[in-house]
């Protein structure tokens, strides 16, 4: 399959919350998706299929020299094919070359395939915060890319 990652753009919006929608209980709207573009400290990502269709997405938000990953979600039948890798690496890419201090996201603790992805991709468990979510009830596992540059060499 073939798609390409590029910057989000408010003509993506109705795609990318019919993804929130399928992918969760509490999707955000098109508002708050409209919002997050606005916002000069967050950045957004979708993966585009070769016909326009948005096969997934990846939200990002900087603080200081810190990233929080805000949502990553990719449409049920476009799961394991390495989209949500790509997007996590773009982000990483970013936060290399902006030297952030690190990458985090909250994932639900039932998400195994998520958590086995993310730990896949170098993110470890760094909290847990209790009852984050709503519907259902559950907690959330913090999970946290940390970028140490003392001992990491860049590769030209």
């Amino acid at each position: 399959m073939t798609y390409t990652i590029t910057l989000m753009t408010y003509d993506d919006i109705p795609q990318v919350a019919a993804i929130e929608r399928q992918c969760f209980p509490d999707p955000w709207s098109e508002r708050m998706l409209r919002e997050h573009l606005d916002n000069q400290c967050a950045a957004a990502l979708v993966a585009r299929g070769e016909d326009g269709t948005i096969l997934g997405y990846g939200g990002l938000l900087v603080v200081l020299d810190e990233g929080y990953i805000t949502n990553i979600a990719v449409r049920p039948e476009y799961r394991r094919q390495g989209i949500a890798a790509d997007l996590l690496g773009v982000f990483e890419n970013f936060a290399r070359g902006n030297r952030l201090a690190f990458l985090t996201l909250e994932v639900r603790a039932s998400n195994t395939a998520a958590r086995a992805l993310y730990e896949k991709l170098g993110y470890t468990q760094a909290g847990t915060r209790h009852n984050y979510y709503e519907h259902p009830k559950e907690d959330a596992i913090i999970m946290t890319l940390e970028f140490d540059y003392d001992t990491e060499t860049v590769e030209p």
